[in-house]
């Protein structure tokens, strides 16, 4: 963690480079040239800048003040690692708090300038900055990347290899895949398409990578015509092997570096009245978009290819139950170890960080294992409270035989991503934390077991999951589920559950095929945190004079800690789906556990 003494010398240092440049306000996004949402070390600028090590989050520099916008994620681990740094905390969301834009508006003088590297911001976060300056008679300089200036022994930018995935593994051909996108394109009336979204690019051309941690993409571009087919790579990583691949598909490499330069020539070659270049304006960077503004008219419209990727073939889907079922039993196995260590009173529990070394090394035994899927949360009492905390070897807690451990973890496998988290009683707990563990399994369940009728977003959804919570006057501030990718990015979108109306984000009907998280949870900051979460698949119901309904198939196979239920918090009904489910568990993964392991879970997922 860097020392605040650096983080408050690299503000003054940035200032002067503001001054230099005449820009009175700079912004430095959580982003890559691809928007990605975990970035390799190369990007993390508002890290280096502000200490803050979340995977969400704007800094905002100004000539005597620094602010940084998270969400209710990162509030409490943002206020630890902020402090003492100089740099105000603004809580996304929260009432009274202002957006960066909305502070900005507030406080620019005409004549101001705002500055940013515009090829890692939000093209749609760009032209809300654009209005505003057109407003209040400022201006933007977005083609500078002032930390970039000073940041001595920066990381080079990643390239790793590229693996190839064969049609037998994706259930879809690249070849096909193509065609989809194009009769997209063709219904659209786009002539081009321009891509820059990695998962999506991944996707498409059946390749995987390493360029990221945890999130087996590589850097890459793509242009797409009705004919002819683009790939923007690193040279570095372009094997023969990757080479003959994509000549048999009939798609030109080119080196990524080179993408910008291209696209500008692309596009400006193609100029016609009748021409129409499709973007995602929530996908490409602002400096994308700047080029292409003054060239083709442009069709803002979803990439096609995240539709396409979010509903998952026959092939994927059976490849994933597959892969929930093996990554279940290593989870399970990490639950009956910290268990008989309590029933042994002579054995240390360990500390935050060997846990998740443990729960690691149990993922990683499992057939067709890559990676992890994220870096693996193991949290104890009042460090659960911070949905995203990081235990390190230096920094991380004894645990005791008190309390609640909450562990979130997942694999990358070549079958399916992972993602589960379960929290786990060590010993006593109060009232209130029973009550809560209780209400919440109770949220996940009535989720996992809901039908609704085809049309309903996660908004329509999301009440299920809060609604027990909700009636003792408690919420979590976050969304109850994000969708998981293939052998790609644990979070995946369109489709999402999450309370509440966001102006700018598009709401997605949930479609047949679509895998999302469903994970409630309670936060009690200096206390603890709790949160239970399994994987779900849509699927088709009955379809009548009402309509087509749908409802969730289960993917994660992974017990509930009967030890932290209270009985008293569950309806009848409540009581049934918690034990339909446990004789579902039992079933499905004891005949992969050793003869005690089995025993366990047999008592471990007893009727209540």
């Amino acid at each position: 963690m860097e020392t605040k003494n650096a983080i408050i010398q690299r503000i003054m240092i940035l200032r002067e480079e503001m001054k230099e440049c005449g820009i009175q306000y700079y912004i430095i996004p959580t982003s890559d040239f691809h928007n990605s949402e975990y970035v390799n070390d190369y990007f993390k600028c508002r890290e280096f800048m502000s200490g803050f090590t979340g995977s969400n989050g704007n800094l905002l520099v100004t000539r005597d003040a620094a602010y940084l916008w998270t969400d209710g994620r990162y509030f409490i681990q943002a206020a630890k690692e902020l402090e003492g740094s100089g740099i105000f905390l603004m809580k996304m969301g929260v009432e009274g708090v202002p957006t960066l834009v909305e502070y900005l508006g507030a406080h620019i003088k005409e004549g101001e300038c705002i500055g940013f590297d515009g090829r890692v911001i939000r093209c749609i976060f760009g032209m809300q900055l654009e209005k505003l300056v057109y407003d209040k008679k400022c201006t933007l300089k977005y083609d500078v990347d002032l930390v970039g200036k000073f940041w001595a022994n920066r990381p080079s930018l990643p390239c790793e290899e590229i693996r190839i995935l064969s049609d037998e593994l994706t259930g879809m051909s690249t070849t096909n895949k193509l065609k989809q996108v194009r009769d997209e394109m063709k219904k659209l009336g786009a002539d081009f398409h321009v891509l820059t979204k990695l998962d999506d690019l991944m996707w498409l051309f059946n390749i995987r990578g390493k360029d990221i941690p945890c999130n087996p993409v590589a850097l890459c571009y793509g242009i797409i015509t009705q004919d002819k087919a683009y790939v923007y790579l690193q040279s570095k990583s372009i094997t023969d092997t990757l080479k003959q691949y994509f000549t048999e598909l009939e798609i030109t490499v080119k080196e990524y570096n080179t993408f910008y330069e291209d696209v500008k020539e692309f596009l400006g070659k193609n100029k016609q009245e009748e021409g129409c270049v499709l973007l995602d304006k929530n996908e490409i960077s602002y400096s994308l978009y700047q080029l292409a503004k003054g060239n083709l008219k442009i069709l803002w419209h979803r990439n096609p290819s995240q539709m396409f990727k979010a509903v998952k073939n026959k092939t994927e889907l059976e490849h994933m139950r597959e892969v929930y079922r093996k990554d279940s039993v290593a989870v399970t196995r990490f639950i009956y170890e910290m268990k008989m260590k309590l029933q042994n009173e002579t054995e240390q529990l360990g500390t935050e960080f060997s846990v998740a070394q443990r729960m690691d090394r149990l993922r990683m035994e499992t057939e067709d294992f890559l990676d992890l899927s994220f870096e693996t949360i193991s949290a104890y009492k009042e460090n659960a409270a911070m949905m995203h905390y990081t235990a390190t070897e230096e920094q991380c807690k004894q645990l005791e035989a008190k309390g609640f451990l909450l562990v979130d973890s997942g694999g990358q496998y070549l079958g399916g991503t992972t993602d589960v988290t379960r929290t786990i009683a060590l010993g006593p707990l109060s009232d209130e934390e029973r009550r809560d563990f209780t209400l919440v399994a109770t949220g996940m369940l009535r989720l996992l077991n809901l039908k609704f009728l085809k049309g309903c977003t996660g908004r329509n959804l999301d009440i299920i999951a809060r609604q027990p919570l909700w009636q003792i006057g408690k919420d979590y501030k976050c969304g109850t589920g994000h969708g998981i990718g293939y052998i790609l990015n644990v979070h995946e979108g369109p489709q999402r559950i999450s309370v509440g109306y966001q102006k700018d984000v598009e709401e997605t009907p949930f479609e047949t095929g679509m895998v999302v998280t469903d994970e409630p949870g309670v936060y009690v900051e200096g206390a603890y945190g709790i949160r239970t979460e399994n994987v779900l698949v849509c699927q088709e119901a009955e379809k009548n004079t009402d309509g087509q309904f749908l409802c969730f198939e289960n993917l994660t196979w992974v017990p509930i800690d009967l030890d932290a239920i209270d009985v008293n918090y569950l309806t009848e009904e409540d009581r049934a789906m918690l034990n339909a489910y446990h004789k579902q568990v039992y079933e499905r993964i004891a005949i992969d556990l050793n003869e005690q392991e089995a025993q366990w879970l047999k008592a471990y997922t007893r009727e209540v």
